[in-house]
């Protein structure tokens, strides 16, 4: 590797330092309904964000729940020395995209079948600093 390339990934890497990100791919759920839950915690402190996770009734909220652990994890191996609370966290960017359909046929009248699709997500979540939005 050369100096430039070397100078250049190192800078890169100091830069992001204070961002932390977790995927969860293929998850079993409708992208709409996931969204909804992810609108709520956008832009969020981490440890709010888990208390209104934790406490909300909709199934999307516990997969969402270990992603965003998942993430402060990640964020916890890249700061050894930091601790979570003193580091103002918040969820920086959340995006949920479609991903794969699993069609089923369902019995209809009269010898037809209807088509079901059944809906999985991608869920992307971008842990930052506060000061860093």
């Amino acid at each position: 590797m050369g100096s430039r390339k070397r100078e250049s990934a190192l800078a890169r890497k100091i830069a992001n330092q204070d961002v932390a990100k977790s995927l969860h791919n293929d998850c079993p759920s409708s992208p709409r309904k996931m969204r909804l839950v992810a609108d709520i915690i956008r832009g969020v402190e981490v440890e709010k964000a888990l208390s209104i996770l934790k406490y909300s009734k909709k199934d999307a909220s516990n997969k969402l729940e270990k992603v965003l652990l998942s993430a402060m994890a990640n964020w916890q191996t890249k700061n050894e020395g930091a601790d979570i609370e003193e580091a103002n966290l918040i969820v920086k960017e959340i995006y949920v995209d479609s991903a794969r359909q699993l069609k089923r046929l369902r019995p209809a009248p009269q010898g037809r079948g209807h088509r079901i699709r059944k809906r999985s997500n991608h869920i992307t979540l971008i842990l930052g600093t506060k000061d860093n939005k």
